[in-house]
């Protein structure tokens, strides 16, 4: 089978397609026949080996994970509910780029027959997250929400499922005016150039000097603790990624929340094993809207599998608006 693999990390040209033989499901695995691969920009920094979450620990020759859309190839002893044909997704940390990927079957979420492979991507891993960082954030009707990175994978899901939740007001920041507009289209209503120096500023001017309710933060860095600074009495931040920061976590001390203010973390593993009930009705509410157009994926750009390396500095580039996804050529 073809499949994208790296021997050691670095740049976009480390990632080589290569052939090596189909994997065998392992007891409680399913084998799935990939038709697309959704690829995100914590799978650059696995390559550039700068990724900051301690689950991910790689042996050379890496096949890098991601949101897998695809059918059902072979079942793994043991493996219930699940048949040989059935069109699935999964989020997993490793293996996604290639034709056939052997996950944990108690990962793998049905995917509906009609719908398009590359907006089927948001399902498995993008959409799950969008939903669960509200759902840890506890919107409430009403609600400022600020959204960082507004225009990317997850981010473009967030602020439409946020307005979907009832959002009072979205603040929307990214780095440029036509991923400013994009998130507009989405339903932001304020939009901030987060490329500015002053772009905290405009977020206390668009709440009159109130501060928001929630800030989704998957940039990490300083702009964490700016973040938190951001916040209205009794608000919260979610922290679900590092972008910006990489390994380099800012320390937070406990006097920066001391204005009833609060900070939490959100991991997609540990909200699907801990809080499973949550995580399969928040799939089955986003198949609804992405359906009734409540939601809409964004893909910026689908390429052929052996072109990783391209989807990559595209990703990279950050001047992509939604999401990138590999295709295999093969259809549900």
């Amino acid at each position: 089978m073809r499949t994208v693999r790296i021997h050691a990390f670095g740049g976009p040209e480390v990632l080589r397609a290569e052939e090596t033989p189909v994997p065998g499901p392992g007891p409680g695995q399913v084998l799935i026949a990939v038709e697309a691969v959704g690829v995100g920009f914590a799978q650059t920094q696995m390559r550039r080996d700068v990724f900051p979450a301690p689950m991910w620990r790689p042996s050379f020759p890496i096949v890098l994970g991601g949101d897998v859309v695809g059918t059902v190839a072979a079942l793994g002893a043991g493996v219930t509910g699940l048949r040989e044909g059935d069109r699935v997704g999964a989020f997993t940390l490793h293996g996604a780029y290639a034709e056939y990927v052997a996950v944990d079957a108690d990962t793998v979420l049905p995917v509906p027959a009609g719908m398009d492979a590359a907006t089927a991507t948001a399902l498995p891993g993008s959409g799950p997250i969008a939903m669960g960082v509200l759902a840890t954030a506890a919107l409430r009707p009403g609600e400022t929400v600020l959204v960082h990175a507004a225009a990317g994978g997850i981010g473009h899901l967030a602020v439409q499922a946020a307005r979907a939740a009832g959002a009072g007001r979205i603040i929307a920041t990214a780095g440029s005016a036509a991923k400013l507009d994009f998130a507009r289209e989405l339903g932001a209503d304020v939009l901030v150039d987060y490329s500015r120096d002053d772009w905290p500023d405009r977020v206390r001017e668009a709440t009159g000097g109130q501060g928001v309710d929630i800030v989704l933060d998957s940039v990490g860095g300083e702009g964490l603790r700016t973040g938190i600074g951001l916040l209205a009495p009794f608000g919260r931040l979610v922290f679900y990624g590092s972008s910006a920061g990489g390994r380099a976590l800012p320390a937070v001390s406990p006097m920066e929340l001391i204005g009833m203010r609060s900070l939490t973390c959100f991991a997609l593993g540990q909200w699907r094993t801990s809080r499973r009930r949550a995580y399969l009705d928040h799939h089955d509410t986003l198949v609804r809207h992405l359906t009734d157009g409540t939601v809409r994926h964004a893909v910026h750009a689908a390429l052929p599998l052996e072109e990783a390396a391209k989807a990559h500095e595209v990703v990279e580039s950050r001047a992509h608006t939604g999401r990138v996804v590999l295709l295999t050529g093969r259809t549900g």
